[in-house]
């Protein structure tokens, strides 16, 4: 059985490995210790909220949204940011677990909804689209790069 729970900074140890593997994902080099200080900074900060997936004591998801708001519609929103479940996890209903527990959260708030953005060839699309999250496909999105 798996639970989902609001991390804590007591809970840093846990999700800085699943954190460090969700960034190894994305290309990047391993690095435990600059992803345990970013999760920490975070946390202490209040400037995210992550939920972690354990099956038993065992940490195997978590998912991380930030606040940011709607100027039309004067509403907070939230951007679910990073979404992972440990590979030996995966296709166990833990990332649904993950995303049902960001929506009660969001609605517990009293937030418009929550925004994300994912990769065009991401098969975690057929799992959004299960839970009723709809793409949007009027708009598209831009990002602009210091370096």
């Amino acid at each position: 059985m798996v639970t989902v729970k609001k991390a804590t900074v007591k809970d840093i140890s846990s999700i800085a490995p699943l954190f460090n593997n969700y960034r190894i994902f994305y290309k990047q080099e391993s690095n435990l210790e600059a992803a345990t200080l970013f999760l920490k900074e975070r946390l202490t900060k209040e400037q995210s909220h992550i939920f972690i997936a354990f099956k038993g004591v065992e940490a195997v998801g978590f998912t991380q949204l930030y606040t940011s708001y709607s100027s039309v519609s004067l509403l907070p929103i939230f951007i679910l940011n990073d979404l992972f479940v440990d590979a030996n996890h995966r296709s166990k209903n833990i990332g649904a677990a993950l995303l049902q527990k960001a929506q009660e959260f969001c609605l517990f708030n009293n937030y418009k909804g929550i925004a994300l953005e994912t990769a065009t060839n991401n098969p975690a699309q057929k799992l959004y689209e299960k839970l009723n999250w709809k793409k949007d496909t009027n708009s598209f999105h831009y990002f602009w790069t210091a370096n």
